[in-house]
């Protein structure tokens, strides 16, 4: 399969697994301004949140075509379908956070759209192409829980590349303040109440989404999980980190 093959299979095949029975993958509408999923305010409709840097910032560990259609098609198909699923429902009138805390299994368009919308937004702004290093105060948190920072980076890397499937790796504090490893099938995410087994908030996040990294790494996912390190932005993951515990 040469390159605009899969190009074209990676847009047809997101548009099938999200449930849009057009064929049609919708380009993704402009964001509005200071309206981040992630502030907890923000209401359907929804839309795409343009990236933090440009689409080849984060090359050559990312590639550019992979984060147009990663962002544009894939993301973009997310929130058309979100918008969609919680039209006339309860779930129009809540926030997207409180959409995740409240949906229920057998609500999938919801469930999967919204965990999509949330999951990516947050995805992209924990990725820089900047060099970022964790405060001293993260540092020694992940070595208390952990033991060493090496560990860490081996048990969030044994998360992600055992995925079976699409998902996520994450890194969370949970109810207890404490720090944890987990990773969640598909779009779930670990705000989800009635979904996931162990809850918590998201302060870092690997998509393992096979149209994350197929045009650059194929289908060795580990490659593209040791890369990921190169790209952390772990400023953002501070100020997350630091809003979890207080």
């Amino acid at each position: 399969m040469n390159k605009r093959e899969f190009i074209k299979l990676a847009g047809l095949a997101g548009v099938a697994a999200l449930g849009n029975p057009s064929g049609i993958m919708a380009a993704a509408p402009a964001a509005r301004k200071g309206a981040s999923v992630l502030n907890g305010n923000v209401k359907a409709p929804f839309e795409v949140p343009p990236l933090p840097y440009g689409y080849d910032a984060l090359e050559p560990h990312i590639d550019k075509a992979t984060m147009e259609i990663h962002h544009d098609k894939h993301h973009g198909a997310y929130v058309k379908n979100l918008n969609d699923a919680v039209k006339g429902s309860s779930y129009e009138s809540l926030t997207l956070e409180q959409i995740l805390a409240k949906v229920k299994p057998e609500d999938k368009a919801v469930r999967n759209n919204a965990g999509g919308h949330f999951n990516h937004s947050l995805f992209w702004t924990l990725l820089s192409p900047q060099k970022t290093t964790p405060s001293d105060k993260l540092k020694a948190a992940i070595n208390e829980t952990f033991t060493s920072w090496e560990k860490f980076q081996e048990i969030f890397n044994t998360a992600a590349k055992g995925v079976f499937g699409s998902g996520w790796a994450w890194l969370i504090v949970t109810p207890g303040k404490k720090l944890s490893v987990i990773s969640t099938p598909n779009q779930d995410n670990p705000l989800m109440d009635n979904i996931v087994k162990e809850r918590g908030t998201p302060i870092l996040a690997l998509d393992v989404w096979e149209h994350a990294y197929y045009l650059k790494y194929h289908n060795v996912r580990a490659d593209y999980v040791t890369a990921f390190w190169n790209l952390v932005n772990w400023t953002e993951v501070d100020k997350l980190y630091a809003a979890a515990i207080k």
